[in-house]
């Protein structure tokens, strides 16, 4: 859910529906056994690193992209002092290509480590971030949290006034479970700051609805509409509705985030929201 190219543009229902899931929103039945996002930092860690998450996300690659990725991480290995931050930089864009966040996100710490400042450290963070919000085995999530958590943290350290810092890193503090008010704290801080921010609001609103306070996601989803139209605002919008009971502005929410998406399963989905909602 943090700011970056790869989540607004997720338009696909099922990450919709999960995300909403995660939240144990009323109106929506969360599946047998999927205890959704919040919950998955309290399991034991897995043995992750960017070796693993390396070799996973290659299994999902056909064989002559996976080979150009496995020769890339070869040259890196071998690489000088001089050469190796250039081949990090072409290793991590090879993963963003293939719209792989969490194996790009670990490239991205090691230019970070190596080359110490506060682009590379909020680019590592926003991986971590689409990586953590996205990613489909629940025992890596918790690492990728932390590295999300310890990326914005160092961020900050670089430019403390860093609004996109402090909106990713309190979604991750809200995330972990372990410091939630600090988290929600510095996404308020953000909005304070800059009333229309994309990603704090975003973000204030969907912790709004799994507080049950549906009236403040209301108004978050309208700030974000109102800065930037897209299918996900629109689909929370028509969520927070439903649960006030207020049908037809739903029904409105939810064709406009259909119309915008134009997602097959998406539209299917809200077809058979809105068939319900006119019951």
């Amino acid at each position: 859910m943090i700011k970056s190219k790869q989540i607004f543009a997720i338009a696909a229902v099922s990450v919709l529906v999960v995300v909403l899931y995660s939240l144990d929103i009323k109106g929506l039945v969360k599946p047998k056994g999927d205890r959704g996002l919040a919950s998955s930092t309290e399991q034991a860690p897995a043995n992750v690193n960017g070796s693993t998450i390396s070799v996973s996300a290659k299994q999902l690659l056909n064989a002559n992209l996976a080979n150009q990725i496995s020769t890339l991480e070869d040259e890196v290995k071998l690489a000088s002092s001089a050469n190796k931050l250039g081949l990090l930089k072409s290793l991590a864009q090879k993963w963003d290509d293939v719209n792989q966040p969490a194996p790009a996100a670990f490239v991205l710490e090691e230019v970070a480590l190596t080359e110490n400042n506060y682009e590379n450290w909020l680019s590592a963070g926003n991986h971590f971030a689409t990586a953590y919000t996205n990613h489909k085995d629940s025992t890596v999530i918790p690492t990728l949290v932390a590295k999300a958590i310890n990326a914005f943290s160092k961020a900050l350290e670089s430019n403390s006034n860093s609004l996109d810092a402090k909106s990713g890193l309190g979604v991750a503090y809200v995330t972990d479970g372990k410091n939630p008010m600090q988290g929600i704290q510095l996404l308020l801080s953000v909005v304070k700051t800059d009333p229309k921010n994309l990603n704090a609001n975003m973000n204030l609103g969907l912790f709004s609805m799994k507080s049950g306070q549906f009236d403040k996601a209301v108004n978050r989803f309208k700030t974000v509409i109102e800065v930037k139209e897209s299918p996900e605002a629109y689909f929370y919008l028509g969520t927070t509705y439903e649960n006030l009971g207020a049908k037809q502005d739903a029904i409105i929410a939810y064709t406009k985030s259909k119309e915008l998406a134009a997602d097959p399963g998406l539209a299917k989905f809200v077809d058979q929201k809105i068939k319900e909602l006119n019951k």
